[in-house]
């Protein structure tokens, strides 16, 4: 219902017509776009998902103008309707990092590096990502947890410049996580303490964005070391799923590159400069 809402009539090719109350396609527009009545389109969108075909689901995405990770969170859940043998289960989430895996960590010595997994529980980092995300651990939970910083500490809407559009791709990744693996206690487990503990979280998880969170451009200030604008790559460990290597690059020559120097300068002074890994 909310793609439904975002795609006007003249996005999808059709006439607007008089008498709109909506300005997002019709029930019965989306229906005549991707080629099904109404009532199996009207089946579809109450969630009854179960059998529903690849070409039909594919339609519907192109109906919807879903973009690659929309149409991959619109299959998780037709595949978890269906009790499909191919619904991914988890058997053991990774709460340690391989030695060998902290040790690639450590070998990046000019960047913040870190490793999160699927519900954004940081597992370890680099020296420079234990500096840049200390405000992450200063919260004292076991397991320093990258969505529960971003909406439980009010520190977040300082170390984000854009704390609405940071929260924004948050709550779009737990999303994703929470379709892919829809059996899992413990994605479940933080989505629920923060649909109670953020009025906040519970607006953003009722608008069902999701996205996919590889590479791109972020701003921070951090408390130290002040404003620092990171490209970043994110990378999937094949030897344990759901785990992603975030590297996070500074311009060379450029102001933020000095201050993530003046942080490593810093950080060497401090009782935990040693390389972290998370307890297990």
């Amino acid at each position: 219902m909310t793609r439904r809402a975002r795609v006007t009539p003249q996005q999808a090719g059709l006439a607007a017509g008089m008498n709109r109350r909506v300005p997002g396609l019709r029930r019965a527009e989306v229906a005549l776009l991707a080629d099904v009545s109404v009532e199996y389109y009207q089946r579809l969108e109450r969630g009854s998902l179960a059998g529903v075909s690849d070409g039909v689901l594919e339609a519907v995405a192109r109906a919807l103008l879903l973009d690659e990770a929309e149409r991959g969170h619109l299959f998780d859940l037709a595949r978890a309707a269906s009790g499909s043998s191919v619904v991914r289960r988890r058997t053991r989430r990774a709460m340690a990092l391989r030695p060998i895996l902290q040790a690639a960590l450590d070998a990046i010595t000019a960047s913040p590096a870190i490793v999160r997994n699927d519900r954004m529980d940081i597992l370890g980092t680099n020296l420079l990502g234990r500096a840049f995300f200390d405000r992450v651990y200063a919260m004292g939970d076991p397991i320093p947890n990258l969505a529960r910083f971003a909406f439980l500490s009010e520190q977040a809407r300082d170390f984000y410049p854009d704390w609405n559009e940071a929260t924004d791709v948050t709550v779009a990744i737990l999303r994703v996580e929470a379709g892919r693996y829809p059996h899992d206690k413990d994605i479940h487990d933080i989505v629920g303490e923060l649909s109670t503990r953020s009025e906040e979280f519970r607006a953003k998880w009722g608008a069902h964005n999701v996205r996919r969170h590889g590479t791109g451009v972020k701003n921070f200030h951090h408390h130290v070391v002040g404003d620092v604008t990171f490209g970043f790559e994110g990378l999937e460990v094949t030897e344990d799923p759901g785990l992603q290597v975030l590297i996070y690059t500074t311009t060379p020559g450029s102001a933020s590159e000095e201050r993530i120097r003046l942080l490593g300068s810093w950080a060497r002074d401090e009782p935990w400069a040693r390389p972290h890994v998370a307890a297990s």
